[in-house]
């Protein structure tokens, strides 16, 4: 990767977006607000000591250690010394883990940051400089070394015999990724994927991380940093992704990224893709 400055602060993107977001960035004191997001957060810092609130406790990571913030847990990020903290991160939404490990509750890891050995190898080939460019088959086989290895750091068994209806789920959330262009009711769920709409609430949230809400508004904030990223305006973007206005999806933008729109588009770096024409409300950029 390019050399980067650090007198000021920055944050380096993968080109490529497919299934996973790869980020490599730079503090040189605070970096986020608390906020919280609805994938697992799973990186490591390069150098410095990354400091950040997890959990009601003041958590530090280091080098050699990995973190792994879990779906929709608040936290912030701030240097531990004067040095700054850099660190990469990779950013998996809960349904590509459940692809994997099929209707097991998510796996927990204690505080925020492990030391696990296991975890640590399987995230070498996600956590590689963002010029790495990764083959699809790649991705694929790196993404489930990770969900195995973050069931065993976890400690956590296999369920064989599930109370709940990972169909159903699914069947929700394919629903919400068909209907971004408009608001939906949890009824219309219910009638939608053949599940009791109380039942159906828990399932999402103990197999994707977020309640049906907050997933639907999380996809349309996908959709604001792609605009962003291709320089539309704070306002368009808005439009585009279906927020009400440009403030409505800035209060949502801010809680959960730590960031307001303006800052985040000023300090992120990605390779500049053509236009945002090709947008459908039901995708991604």
């Amino acid at each position: 990767m390019r050399d980067l400055p650090k007198s000021r602060d920055w944050v380096y993107r993968a080109a490529e977006n497919r299934k996973i977001e790869r980020i490599e960035a730079y503090f040189s004191k605070h970096g986020y607000d608390p906020h919280r997001h609805d994938t697992y957060a799973i990186g490591r810092t390069l150098s410095g000591v990354q400091r950040f609130r997890y959990r009601g406790t003041m958590q530090h990571s280091l080098p050699g250690k990995t973190m792994v913030l879990h779906p929709d847990e608040e936290h912030d990020g701030e240097a531990g010394t004067c040095a700054g903290f850099h660190y990469r991160m990779i950013y998996i939404e809960p349904a590509m883990l459940q692809s994997i490990i099929k209707g097991n509750p998510l796996p927990f890891i204690k505080n925020g940051v492990t030391n696990d050995a296991r975890l640590f190898k399987a995230t070498d080939t996600l956590l590689q400089s963002m010029d790495y460019k990764l083959d699809a088959l790649e991705e694929d086989d790196a993404l489930y070394d990770v969900a195995i290895a973050l069931l065993a750091a976890a400690g956590q068994p296999v369920v064989t015999k599930k109370s709940f209806d990972y169909l159903a789920a699914e069947r929700a959330r394919e629903y919400i990724h068909s209907s971004l262009d408009r608001n939906i009711r949890l009824d219309e769920l219910e009638s939608n994927v053949g599940r009791d709409r109380w039942s159906l609430s828990r399932d999402f949230r103990l197999l994707f991380g977020t309640s049906p809400h907050r997933y639907m508004t999380m996809r349309r904030l996908d959709i604001v940093k792609s605009c962003l990223r291709v320089g539309e305006s704070i306002t368009e973007a808005a439009l585009i992704a279906g927020f009400f206005d440009q403030s409505h999806m800035a209060r949502h933008f801010t809680k959960t990224y730590g960031l307001t729109p303006a800052r985040w588009q000023a300090i992120n770096r990605r390779s500049v893709m053509n236009t945002c024409a090709d947008f459908h409300p039901a995708g991604r950029c």
